[in-house]
């Protein structure tokens, strides 16, 4: 495994007012010019980022979209933040923030990630990276994505519900709106 991480490891940060965020650092195998190409090339991004990214992400200020490949969500816009390759990225997704630092170090780099948003959303969210993550090592490795099926995240995003203090309702909820939507466009799609 490329990644040294352990289930369930995300943190809940304050940021400022009622932000909060969720943070997750990985440690790779890998140097920061070889993630900064996972986390910026749109080919490499389709093996483990949960949306497609139209727009030029090295550019601060660039414009971006994000349409999701299976409809379970409408396309939402944003922009690019900052941009220091290969060790900073920061772009808006709608009214949430995601931001990626690669720093080198003897085993490859380290990868801190923080995705800005409401609370009520981060035990959800945090389980949703989890399995992004997974498949963003399994990238790396050259390896096939890893099945991330609905009941290790239904787990996570328990786990994670008890440990943000949030109601896991909402979580529940989006799942069951993800599984509806992606139905729909494949209805659609066959229709």
């Amino acid at each position: 495994m490329t990644a040294q991480t352990e289930r369930g490891d995300g943190k809940l940060i304050q940021l400022e007012g009622d932000r909060v965020g969720v943070r997750f650092v990985r440690r790779l195998s890998h140097p920061p010019e070889r993630v900064w190409r996972a986390i910026t090339d749109r080919d490499q991004l389709a093996a483990w980022f949960p949306a497609d990214i139209e727009g030029e992400l090295t550019t601060v200020g660039a414009e971006l979209s994000f349409p999701f490949r299976e409809g379970e969500a409408p396309t939402e816009s944003g922009k690019v933040l900052a941009c220091e390759p290969p060790r900073l990225l920061a772009y808006s997704w709608g009214d949430e923030t995601l931001r990626f630092e690669l720093d080198a170090s003897p085993e490859g780099c380290r990868l801190t990630f923080t995705h800005a948003l409401d609370r009520e959303q981060s035990a959800h969210t945090a389980a949703g990276w989890e399995a992004c993550f997974q498949a963003l090592d399994a990238a790396l490795a050259g390896r096939a994505k890893p099945d991330f099926s609905d009941e290790p995240w239904k787990e996570l995003q328990e786990t994670y519900a008890a440990k943000f203090g949030v109601d896991p309702e909402v979580g529940r909820k989006a799942l069951e709106e993800y599984k509806q939507a992606v139905e729909a466009h494949r209805q659609g799609e066959e229709g």
